[in-house]
């Protein structure tokens, strides 16, 4: 049995994830597998890279095999759940409830653990015209609940209006929102009797089999309405027996249990959808929604879900990738064949619903990825309009489960949010506030063009963001705009040496706008020969938004393959990529946001990996693009005055921003000097970037020639302790004393001698004293 397995994970999945050599789970899967496959909501805060992804993947692929093979094994067979006389039984219906109100399997037992809301829930069958009719609820946990009969035109919240008539706990019995006094209050293990009398048009109740006496006269405009049992509960559960089963307490003469109602006076409630079982079968209503902040994040989490399904048979569990860039209409095409698992990003996902074409009616698990990212992006009003369109409890009675996951967990926005929809949330909080992980060095380097002015006459600069197009910059004075290209022209040149130095075969550049990207993959494509030069040693492709689709996946398949060293990119690459093996980030610009520094960062650094990233941070003030309230958000905007000024650029303010991640992360960030030259003391001198710590360290003939001297001492020691005690315990034969012995010799006469007594070996504990202090000096045992 492998790790997984003993967590609950299914063994054809466990045996997916053992062939892509995840042989143990990592803390985050831990901790998560088990409390998803429990039923529970899920808040994980982990490092990047620490396999959050699988930590909801798996297990939620599990539950939704597991639904779809009940649902295949309970068709046609009769008398089972879901089979084919299911739509001859009386049970509580699945869809005619309130969202909070579950009910169970076998349609009898309802419960509600909303403690501060009524929710109600009629049966899937009732009665008309003629006839007396008997149900039986037993109140089966402790809480508020209202019982009764209810046309199908009557509120959910049975009583509050003039079509439904309930008796509720308290004893008081409410029709048109008029409570009044009747029988006696009821609570735990009480059994109430539910009678409907359509020949006499009147409605009573008992308790425990003791008749309450009339408590309604059914309204003229009433005659001709069907009746539903109705039930209505505040953190309550109630048990219901139709006549299937035998009453507890058996109706007074005349009635019958309602399941024997004449087929003539029966009714089908038109809203529970009365199908062949239990789930009903809607192909575009996926069990498991997964909203990714990005497409590329969307895309690993498929190929995740597709890895861990690949034993998985009889039935095939269906997922669909929806993400902008790609034919809505296949899209759509693959809904109505039908769909189980969606991952996708928020526009997509918001127009498909909007039109019908994607329900979240049987939504069982709603996943937020990367959750501060989507909040940052601005989807916190399409979070909360889908939440509220998911029913809280699925059609085949079960709660909905939320995961909310990200690196950066630990923000207001996302506290607020788990506390506004999730139930009860467990925290598998392995990472606390954000914090920087062990495999990490992470360096700054301070760009300074008043003290290096190798800015005034580069031959291959460049090209800035010309963001002072329209400024008079003038290489020969010290303006903040001339500091301010001057900043520019340095970064560009710092990333060469920073590869240079460090022989960089692989690494990410984060840049600020896709204009800078833009700017840096020209720039370094033209230093090595061009783009389609193989022995480029700066080969790299571009990661942002302007770019295709088509094209950005195209990149990073290039990246991920090694075709390209380097991947330029904005933060849209930040947020959990998993590109595997990069030893080396750098940093053109600080993020804005300083929860973003631990997203580049922790590109490098994963699966115990050492990774080196590099900052590059301008000691001046930086002018640079901020298109926040531009009407097109910056394409072919160029508008270079101040945002104060109606225009589309700020003065960066770096050094602030340092100060602020260093606070955040509760440490000061090692800085180096421009040579980039990036010290390896703290790692004991022995970092290879780009390897596995456990493969880490210096050669270990020099190793053991640097412990030598320390052994020998040791050694030495050890000898000067067993003559020691040899002495010590020696009173009468010394005579071994004068012959060469080996020290197993020595020690076998030394277990000899112990048990003699000890008082004897304490007179000689001055020899013994002076013998040592001989010893010491270099004297043998001879």
């Amino acid at each position: 049995m492998t790790a997984f397995e003993e967590m609950g994970v299914l063994p054809e999945i466990a045996q997916a994830v053992e062939e892509i050599d995840w042989n143990l789970p990592t803390d985050v899967q831990a901790e998560a597998i088990p409390l998803i496959l429990g039923g529970g909501d899920v808040l994980m805060a982990a490092e990047t890279g620490s396999g959050k992804t699988g930590a909801f993947c798996l297990p939620i692929l599990q539950i939704v095999w597991e639904t779809l093979a009940d649902q295949i094994s309970g068709k046609g067979k009769k008398g089972e759940k879901g089979g084919g006389t299911q739509t001859n039984k009386w049970r509580m219906s699945y869809f005619d409830r309130g969202n909070s109100l579950a009910v169970s399997p076998d349609g009898k037992t309802c419960q509600s653990r909303e403690p501060k809301e009524w929710h109600g829930c009629r049966a899937t069958k009732g009665v008309q015209d003629q006839g007396k009719y008997y149900f039986e609820a037993k109140v089966t946990d402790e809480g508020l609940c209202r019982v009764g009969w209810s046309t199908p035109a009557a509120s959910l919240d049975l009583g509050t209006d003039r079509q439904g008539f309930g008796f509720g706990g308290t004893g008081k019995k409410s029709f048109g929102k008029q409570f009044d006094s009747y029988g006696e209050p009821f609570g735990m293990h009480d059994v109430i009797g539910c009678y409907l009398n359509l020949d006499q048009r009147s409605i009573k109740f008992s308790k425990n089999g003791v008749d309450l006496g009339e408590a309604f006269k059914i309204p003229d405009n009433l005659r001709k309405s069907a009746f539903f049992p109705a039930v209505v509960l505040k953190n309550a559960e109630m048990e219901f027996n139709f006549g299937e089963t035998s009453f507890k307490y058996p109706p007074e003469e005349g009635f019958v249990a309602v399941c024997s109602a004449p087929k003539e006076y029966t009714v089908n409630n038109s809203i529970s959808g009365d199908s062949s079982g239990p789930v009903k079968n809607v192909k575009n209503a996926p069990q498991a929604i997964i909203i990714e902040p990005s497409r590329e994040l969307a895309e690993q989490t498929l190929k995740c879900i597709q890895s861990f399904k690949k034993h998985l048979n009889d039935p095939k569990v269906r997922e669909l990738l929806i993400i902008g860039g790609v034919s809505a209409k296949e899209q759509i095409m693959e809904l109505q064949s039908g769909i189980d698992i969606v991952v996708g990003t928020p526009g997509r996902l918001e127009d498909l619903i909007s039109t019908g074409q994607l329900s979240l009616s049987q939504v069982r698990f709603f996943v937020l990825d990367e959750a501060d990212g989507l909040l940052q992006a601005g989807y916190g009003d399409l979070i909360n309009r889908m939440h509220g369109q998911i029913p809280k409890i699925t059609p085949d009675g079960k709660r909905l489960q939320m995961v909310v996951c990200s690196a950066t967990l630990h923000s207001f926005d996302v506290k607020k949010l788990a506390e506004r929809l999730m139930h009860f949330p467990t925290w598998v909080d392995l990472k606390g506030e954000d914090s920087v992980p062990e495999t990490v060095h992470h360096v700054v380097c301070m760009v300074d063009p008043r003290k290096d002015h190798s800015w005034r006459n580069l031959k291959r600069p460049v090209k800035t963001d010309e963001v002072h197009a329209k400024d008079n910059v003038r290489f020969g004075s010290n303006t903040p705009e001339s500091l301010s290209e001057a900043v520019k022209l340095l970064k560009g040149e710092y990333v060469i040496t920073a590869i240079n130095e460090h022989k960089m075969d692989k690494g990410i550049i984060f840049c600020r706008t896709k204009i800078d990207c833009d700017n840096m993959e020209n720039h370094l494509n033209a230093l090595g020969g061009g783009p389609r030069n193989k022995n480029n040693p700066y080969s790299c492709v571009c990661l942002h938004g302007d770019r295709k689709p088509g094209e950005r996946k195209e990149n990073l398949e290039k990246f991920k393959r090694g075709d390209v060293k380097f991947l330029i990119c904005t933060d849209v690459a930040a947020r959990g990529i998993d590109v595997r093996g990069v030893p080396y980030v750098i940093n053109v610009t600080l993020p804005d946001e300083k929860n973003n520094y631990v997203h580049r960062i922790g590109r490098v650094g994963r699966a115990e990996r050492m990774g080196l990233a590099i900052s590059l941070v301008s000691a001046v003030p930086e002018k640079v693009w901020y298109h926040s309230n531009c009407s097109s958000r910056g394409r072919n905007c160029w508008n270079t005055q101040l945002t104060d000024r109606g225009g589309c650029c700020i003065w960066y303010n770096e050094p602030q921003y340092l100060a602020d991640i260093e606070e955040h992360l509760t440490c000061t960030i090692q800085q180096v000097d421009p040579d980039l030259k990036v010290p390896s003391d703290e790692f004991d001198g022995k970092v290879v970037y780009g390897q596995k710590r456990m493969q880490m360290g210096s050669n270990y003939q020099t190793h053991t020639a640097q412990m030598a001297p320390t052994v020998s001492m040791l050694a030495s020691l050890e000898v000067v302790a067993q003559e020691y005690f040899i002495k010590r315990y020696c009173r009468k034969d010394q005579s071994f004393l004068k012959k060469n012995l080996s020290v197993q010799e020595a020690l076998a006469i030394f277990e000899e001698l112990r048990s003699d007594d000890d008082s004897a070996a304490s007179n000689n504990r001055d020899t013994n004293d002076g013998y040592v202090e001989n010893v010491a000096q270099g004297e043998n045992i001879s």
